[in-house]
């Protein structure tokens, strides 16, 4: 089948989460610097067959964009242009920071480790993806 990657875009990092070959399970991959983003798809994609993206949708309590959506929707357009072959999708990214941050406290992870910016946004990827996956 191929696998389905899904970001959680921010400006200064992206957290990235992948599904497995049979796209049933959600996991996290990494976060990387945004800037970083298309070189790193670029060779993950030479070991790894991929057959779509999932962009996350921040959007506001009344249902309208977030402001964002400013920064990822120039993103979106490069990933098109790289990957044209490529489909990409959004997921409504409401409240996945708080899910990660619970997440993180259910399992058991200090304080300390929480306050990791990066770990947080990995797995907001990981929870657009799964959103995504429960919908389809």
């Amino acid at each position: 089948m191929g696998r389905i990657v899904a970001f959680d875009y921010g400006r200064k990092r992206t957290g990235i989460a992948v599904t497995d070959e049979l796209q049933l399970i959600a996991s996290g991959l990494t976060t990387i610097p945004s800037h970083e983003l298309l070189d790193f798809l670029k060779k993950y994609m030479l070991e790894e067959r991929v057959v779509k993206f999932v962009v996350g949708e921040p959007r506001q309590m009344n249902n309208t964009p977030s402001e964002a959506e400013m920064f990822i929707a120039p993103f979106i357009n490069r990933l098109k242009k790289t990957f044209p072959e490529i489909p990409v999708e959004r997921e409504d990214e409401r409240f996945t920071s708080r899910l990660a941050v619970r997440a993180m406290i259910d399992s058991g992870l200090k304080k300390k480790q929480r306050r990791d910016k990066a770990l947080v946004d990995e797995i907001s990827a990981t929870i657009i993806l799964q959103a995504y996956l429960n919908k389809n």
